[in-house]
């Protein structure tokens, strides 16, 4: 099993910063994506960032240029840095990790972390 454990979210004023962290522990052999997803009260779910175990990242339009993602791959740990932030960014943050053997892909996620900007 895999289990994915996130830190650092909390209560920041607009235009304030955090940094979320995400551990992963377990059985990792064939880990490859990680990321985070987040989900607003009454809104859809939303694929925040994307990080490969090579280090190539996506991101959604609505945080490009403010966060960056990045990871530790001796650490299995995954980072968030979210700058700029907006009332509009509060949401519950969910770290996910992919394992990966081809053609089959297993998605796990944490548990969430919340994040609320204050305007």
């Amino acid at each position: 099993q895999v289990q994915l454990v996130e830190s650092g979210g909390g209560l920041v004023q607009a235009g304030g910063s955090l940094r979320l962290s995400c551990a992963a522990s377990g059985r990792l052999f064939g880990l490859n994506e990680m990321g985070w997803y987040r989900q607003a009260p009454g809104k859809q779910r939303e694929l925040a960032a994307i990080i490969t175990s090579g280090g190539s990242t996506n991101y959604a339009d609505s945080v490009k240029g403010r966060f960056t993602i990045s990871r530790d791959n001796a650490k299995n740990t995954v980072y968030l840095q979210m700058n700029s932030l907006k009332p509009e960014d509060t949401a519950v943050y969910y770290c996910y990790a992919v394992l990966s053997f081809p053609p089959r892909r297993d998605e796990y996620r944490g548990q969430g972390t919340q994040v609320t900007v204050s305007s």
